[in-house]
């Protein structure tokens, strides 16, 4: 088989789009990924607290809410209550963070591959939030748990939307609180 530019441009174009699915189904997903201090008797844990981290920047008052409260519904289902006592058995707090990551766009200009049709691809750079939950013994004053989600904090036009986009990863995020028993 000959090779021509056609050929080549054609193969490269199949190639890339299907690296480009491939990798985008990853890049939608949120992941979470949590750790905790093994031998901890988390079934004696009832009540906790919310707390701020001195020099921590916390989100806008009203995405401040949707995460405690997506938190809440959370640890409310697990069995704990929150308390605004000083005496209560957790001490929970949060922190957000954006990193950035490039995101790549292919346009496809029409005409099809056979008739010369031209596909461009171009790169952005997006936004993805990571919400960090930390949970700590009160009592002794040490962390007990923390856990991760990125790509929770995605904002798009539809508060709706990211309401459940955040439900979503602190569901998925809590499901490892308290950690399975081995």
């Amino acid at each position: 088989m000959k090779l021509n530019n056609r050929n080549i441009a054609w193969q490269t174009a199949v190639t890339l789009c299907a690296v480009l699915l491939y990798c985008g189904g990853f890049t939608q997903a949120q992941d979470v990924n949590y750790n905790y201090v093994p031998g901890t008797d988390f079934s004696k844990y009832k009540t906790y607290k919310w707390v701020e981290v001195q020099g921590v920047k916390y989100p806008n008052q009203l995405l401040d809410t949707q995460i405690k409260q997506a938190i809440d519904s959370q640890l409310s289902m697990k069995g704990l209550t929150q308390t605004a006592a000083d005496n209560a058995d957790l001490y929970v707090t949060y922190q957000v963070a954006v990193n950035q990551q490039t995101q790549w766009n292919t346009y496809d200009t029409g005409g099809g591959w056979y008739w010369g049709g031209m596909v461009t691809t171009t790169s952005s750079t997006i936004n993805v939030g990571t919400l960090v939950l930390d949970i700590y013994d009160a009592a002794a004053k040490k962390l007990i748990w923390r856990g991760d989600a990125t790509k929770t904090l995605n904002p798009s036009k539809d508060p709706q939307k990211n309401q459940q986009r955040l439900q979503k990863a602190m569901a998925k995020l809590l499901k490892n609180y308290p950690p399975p028993v081995k």
